[in-house]
């Protein structure tokens, strides 16, 4: 009998490229792959545990699967990603509908152990963390044309708020050459958007090659002809160096956009997240990258009611936000994480307070976000088409300055020739809906 998997991924896309990976084992086993674990014989989730919501998110998807597996609709559940790892033989005896519960570092074994769960055994089974292999067959789960490249695994930064270091390890680097050919095979497969993640990908290529490798990286990726736009996230401000930031501006495919994940600009309460810099450095770094890389969209992510955070450091943080200006921005309250050195400070903050504040920044975002809308009206952009809504009945894609899953769209009309998912079109902006730009296809 041929059994039916299926898989949830929840948390980041770097968990994604994992659960992809967990699926290409599955059908070298030959298990059968179906998208709707409601119809799977044996059911994965592949969990986060970054922040409490994300842990409370993936308890209560793994409750759900309990749901149908008590109504006999599947036969066995199964747990692995962060939140296994975190917590481990916690989650079996809290949820006792999971059959098991397995680290990253079992991942090679995945067949195995849900062949030994269909049979009815009990599992738990935590190898090293470095075990999580780095290389491997992936079957592809984001929309044909966009694909992610993570580049490294784990974290050697150890910020004080932050659980990832003790959950995935030390930073890891994969080889450059493997990543051109894994680059090259997503491209033959259709992937026209490529997308560079790592906990740190500026860090890249450090441990292994001992000096970071990321410039050189994004220059063997540019080479490959079928790749039409490559993205870089998650690069940290204190390691963008001059060679990196020439990469950037001097590579067409190369989209002008930029994740820089700050947490903060006040120096306090940076270095009690263990974090480098301030206001002022910050500034000068924001000012070099938009000076020498025309066009730039800066991403980045705060973290409001740290703790100890004073009225006047979150007001020096509210004024740097209007001050900068960051055409795509998130903030978060802080999430105080067991075991991680933050949660041990003092002066935590009430969970009103963090969360008032987190919501001023993102009301003054939204503020600036309109007035960035607005600024597009009338110009023409390059959009890549991502589908159709039906409610608007209309267009929607995304520009080189919007990223999957965390940025917005832009909707448009189109007469004539209806373009498909993963075309290249271009927009015209005649209006804006909220913060997303509206226009017609010319």
């Amino acid at each position: 009998m041929k059994y039916k998997v299926g898989i949830v991924s929840l948390g980041c896309s770097k968990n994604q490229v994992d659960a992809e990976m967990l699926l290409a084992r599955l059908d070298s086993a030959k298990y059968e792959i179906v998208e709707d674990v409601a119809f799977a014989d044996a059911a994965i989730v592949n969990t986060c545990a970054f922040i409490e919501p994300a842990k409370q998110e993936s308890i209560g998807e793994i409750i759900e699967l309990g749901k149908l597996k008590a109504e006999g609709k599947i036969k066995c559940l199964i747990v692995t990603g962060c939140l296994a790892e975190r917590y481990q033989n916690d989650v079996m005896e809290q949820l006792p509908e999971v059959d098991a519960c397995v680290g990253l570092g079992a991942s090679d074994r995945i067949a195995e152990i849900i062949h030994d769960a269909l049979e009815g055994k009990k599992i738990a089974d935590y190898p090293p963390k470095e075990n999580l292999p780095l290389e491997g067959r992936r079957i592809q789960s984001t929309p044909r044309y966009y694909a992610y490249l993570k580049i490294a695994e784990g974290c050697d930064n150890h910020c004080t708020y932050c659980a990832i270091p003790m959950i995935r390890g030390k930073y890891r680097s994969r080889k450059l050459e493997n990543l051109v050919d894994e680059a090259k095979w997503l491209a033959d497969g259709g992937v026209k958007e490529l997308i560079i993640i790592a906990q740190d990908t500026s860090y890249y290529g450090t441990d292994l090659y001992g000096k970071p490798m990321l410039p050189e990286l994004l220059r063997q990726l540019c080479k490959i002809e079928k790749l039409r736009w490559i993205r870089v996230l998650y690069c940290y401000p204190e390691r963008i160096t001059d060679e990196l930031i020439d990469t950037i501006a001097s590579e067409d495919k190369i989209v002008k956009y930029l994740d820089l994940p700050i947490q903060h600009c006040n120096g306090d309460v940076l270095r009690r997240m263990n974090r480098k810099g301030d206001r002022s450095s910050l500034t000068e770094l924001i000012g070099k990258l938009r000076s020498r890389i025309p066009g730039l969209t800066l991403r980045s992510t705060l973290i409001a009611g740290f703790p100890g955070e004073t009225e006047e450091q979150f007001a020096e943080l509210a004024q740097f936000v209007k001050d900068i200006r960051f055409q795509r921005l998130g903030c978060f309250s802080y999430s105080q994480e067991e075991n991680t050195p933050a949660a041990k400070l003092p002066e935590q903050l009430d969970d009103d307070i963090k969360e008032k504040r987190a919501e001023i920044i993102m009301e003054q975002q939204q503020l600036i976000m309109e007035d960035y809308a607005d600024g597009l009206i009338g110009s023409e952009v390059e959009v890549l088409t991502e589908g159709f809504d039906k409610y608007a009945e209309c267009y929607f894609g995304r520009t080189k300055g919007d990223c999957p899953e965390v940025d917005g769209f832009i909707f448009f009309t189109a007469s004539g020739i209806k373009p498909l998912p993963g075309s290249f079109v271009t927009v015209k902006i005649t209006d804006r809906l909220g913060i997303d730009p509206v226009g017609e296809m010319v």
